[in-house]
């Protein structure tokens, strides 16, 4: 295996990383954000009100979104199991 076809590998992996975890972390950011501007302009500071929104967009999120990650997933893995097959010939 070349340097080429590991940089290959690991470029995909990077790519299917951000897939499937970025929507994901950029929407709880999102939300964490406005939580958090919405609990400095009225000074609750309410644990509960950080994590409740979050867990909802997350959970809506992968109810959404999990089909397509999932399939995305599954690609990449044949895609690791075929490389590594012609790699151990």
């Amino acid at each position: 295996m070349t340097i080429g076809e590991l940089t290959a590998i690991l470029e995909r992996t990077m790519f299917a990383t951000l897939a499937l975890g970025g929507p994901i972390v950029i929407a709880a950011m999102v939300v964490g954000l406005a939580v958090s501007i919405f609990q400095a302009a009225t000074q609750i500071n309410e644990a509960t009100l950080t994590f409740v929104p979050k867990l909802v967009v997350v959970a809506a999120l992968l109810a959404a979104l999990g089909p397509g990650m999932l399939a995305n997933l599954v690609a990449f893995t044949r895609y690791i199991f075929m490389t590594a097959a012609q790699v151990s010939r």
